[in-house]
């Protein structure tokens, strides 16, 4: 009977570490299934965040493409601009030349003009030098035949 009471004793205290131990295994499994949810939640989280990335990589790539297209277009815009300026600088730079030839050939032909203006004012002075002296010869002879006439009569 001390065996057997001793067994019972062992048997219940197996009882007790079996129930004790099942208890834990509960709590253990409860935190399993606890960590599997958590893993579970941040496997979909991760998955969503790994969408997200892909999304934002995707948009900035289609950003990086524009950004490049239209800085290729702008520099496009920027060479067309510059050549017509060039383009117009020659332009302006043959007028201004043309305008300078043509300037200076006015100011030839001005000179010219001037030089037969005084030639011509020179030559109108010499011939009314002369038309007054011989206006005054005719005077003094029409004085003097006046003077013999009178004389005479």
């Amino acid at each position: 009977q001390e065996e057997k009471k001793q067994l019972t004793l062992k048997v219940e205290e197996l009882e007790r570490k079996l129930e004790s131990t099942s208890a834990q295994n509960i709590e253990f499994l409860q935190v399993i299934a606890k960590r599997e949810e958590s893993i579970h939640q941040c496997q979909l989280r991760l998955e969503e965040k790994s969408r997200e990335c892909s999304s934002l990589a995707r948009q900035l790539e289609m950003a990086i493409e524009d950004a490049k297209r239209q800085v290729e277009q702008s520099r496009e815009r920027a060479v067309s601009r510059e050549r017509a300026a060039q383009s117009k600088v020659l332009d302006l730079e043959t007028q201004l030349s043309r305008n300078k030839t043509e300037l200076n050939q006015l100011h030839r032909s001005k000179e010219d003009a001037e030089r037969r203006y005084e030639s011509r004012l020179q030559d109108l002075r010499d011939r009314l030098e002369q038309s007054e002296s011989t206006n005054r010869s005719m005077q003094n002879y029409v004085h003097f035949l006046k003077s013999s006439y009178d004389n005479v009569f």
